[in-house]
């Protein structure tokens, strides 16, 4: 059986940072080898060109088998002859680890000759990535065309969990950060119908502030964002749904950290993040709705002075999921600045996936998703 996982998890170095994607695929892992199926597992970890050591996928291997508490195999190959040896040599209920999936350019361009060749190694593919759905790629798309094709227990999951985003509870407010308005707009034009407010942050909201005529300083925006953010303004206003920061904390020229209106910023200025203004506005929407998504920073949480905003609003979203209202939280950084709440676990459904939940939910093509689950 071939497993297509996601574990492109955060790097430190040669050290793999947070695990969340790794543990979110055991039970389809457990349930796999307790019913005796030999797995064969591929995965990608970072954007390598060709053959990278560095981006070699043996330390998830390792961390698989530890969180598993089972062995797992490893072998430095893909569809050459280790790779066929090894998956030859498989009894019922282990476990093979491939290499990175993306040392071969065949898989991101979906190549239907390296698909076959993965095929050859079982004679079942579950795909346990809908993170990468959205991609068509030889693993992920190609690969259907060949083998059987199963979702995996994750993906269920998470198809069933943003359909209620679909199909939400009223009212529905979205949390959006991040800083790319392009990737950003196809899901806030698809969810502004049916969604009570839309509260924007980080670089996200830079671009509206700096429409309006207002100086965002030094703060990162998305150049060329005029046209998109323009379709979200009825008549010169702001649309009444959009809800931006009236507060934030900036960083001078001087390197001092201070509090701001949004409409004091100076040309010397960085906004690294929304202030407490801001945080009750959205707070006061928040606490009114029965549905929620979050996908994106509203600053850069990273840093100790400015994170105070993103944990504050997420460990709303915290308090108010898991019963008063369905709270689902989705993309990388989101999940790992929402883990600094420490209230994770009060979130209805968080998702492994980022661009991909941003693609389905914004009425997207998904190729991972083809022969697999009907939308």
């Amino acid at each position: 059986m071939l497993l297509r996982v996601d574990f492109n998890v955060p790097k430190i170095g040669s050290r793999i940072g947070e695990d969340y994607r790794i543990a979110a695929a055991i039970p389809t892992i457990s349930f796999l080898i307790s019913h005796g199926a030999r797995v064969i597992i591929i995965s990608h970890w970072g954007d390598p060109q060709g053959i990278e050591p560095e981006f070699s996928t043996r330390p998830l291997a390792r961390r698989l088998q530890k969180l598993l508490k089972y062995p797992v195999k490893f072998v430095g190959d893909i569809v050459e002859l280790k790779a066929q040896k090894a998956a030859a040599a498989l009894k019922d209920g282990e476990i093979l680890f491939l290499e990175n999936i993306r040392f071969v350019p065949g898989e991101k361009k979906n190549d239907g000759l390296f698909a076959r060749q993965l095929a050859s190694l079982a004679d079942v593919y579950v795909n346990e990535a809908f993170s990468v759905c959205h991609r068509e790629q030889a693993s992920v798309s190609a690969i259907t065309r060949f083998l059987p094709a199963y979702a995996g227990m994750q993906l269920e999951s998470e198809i069933k969990n943003l359909n209620k985003i679909l199909k939400p509870v009223k009212p529905l407010v979205v949390v959006m950060g991040g800083a790319k308005i392009g990737t950003k707009a196809p899901i806030i034009n698809k969810l502004y119908p049916r969604a009570s407010h839309i509260l924007l942050g980080g670089g996200l909201a830079n671009n509206f502030l700096k429409y309006q005529g207002k100086t965002i300083g030094r703060s990162l925006f998305d150049k060329g964002s005029e046209a998109v953010v323009s379709t979200f303004f009825r008549k010169g206003k702001l649309a009444d749904k959009i809800i931006i920061p009236i507060d934030v904390v900036v960083k001078t020229g001087q390197g001092k950290i201070i509090l701001k209106k949004s409409e004091a910023v100076k040309k010397t200025d960085t906004i690294f993040d929304i202030g407490p203004e801001s945080v009750a506005l959205f707070s006061s929407y928040l606490k009114k709705a029965k549905t929620i998504i979050w996908n994106g920073p509203l600053g850069k949480y990273e840093e100790d002075a400015f994170k105070h905003g993103t944990i504050a609003i997420g460990e709303t979203i915290a308090a108010r999921s898991t019963g008063r209202a369905f709270g689902l939280v989705g993309g990388g950084e989101t999940v790992e600045a929402l883990k600094l709440t420490k209230m994770d676990s009060y979130i209805d459904w968080v998702s492994t996936a980022g661009g991909a939940m941003l693609a389905y939910l914004g009425g997207d093509k998904m190729p991972g998703l083809k022969n697999i689950i009907s939308k």
